[in-house]
């Protein structure tokens, strides 16, 4: 019989490496030259897993920018957003590198990522992350 402590779940999560930015699609913001707007996403199915125990990480993921020339193909960000089901990465990591890879495709005014976790063990948490370009 096993010891409970024992007991872990058979399961090898992905390295984050194996995330990649390349199926961003950037498309052309039309009234740049006319207005600023603020866009946000929400994905309330972000799943990822705990690099810890291999237990699943599950959360809304909400990015607020302020594009100059380009804006992010939806459809897109969902296959981008996807690559981070099987991945092991802590929340801290998970919305810096949405961050730098949204950043970098897109060049944006300004950008917020915010990783809102469902419960573990009674304790929820909230990560924010923002770029904002120097002149």
């Amino acid at each position: 019989m096993s010891n409970f402590t024992d007991l872990k779940p058979k399961y090898t999560a992905d390295p984050p490496e194996t995330i990649t930015r390349d199926m961003l699609a950037a498309i052309p913001y039309g009234f740049r030259s006319e207005r600023d707007i603020l866009i946000t996403i929400r994905q309330p199915e972000y799943t990822s897993v705990c690099p810890m125990t291999g237990l699943p990480d599950v959360g809304c993921i909400v990015i607020a920018y302020r594009p100059d020339e380009t804006i992010i193909e939806l459809k897109s960000l969902k296959y981008y957003l996807l690559q981070f089901r099987n991945v092991g990465i802590f929340y801290e990591h998970v919305v810096n590198h949405i961050l730098d890879d949204l950043v970098a495709v897109l060049q944006p005014k300004w950008m917020e990522v915010t990783g809102e976790f469902t419960p573990r063990g009674g304790i929820t948490s909230t990560v924010t992350v923002q770029y904002e370009r120097t002149v």
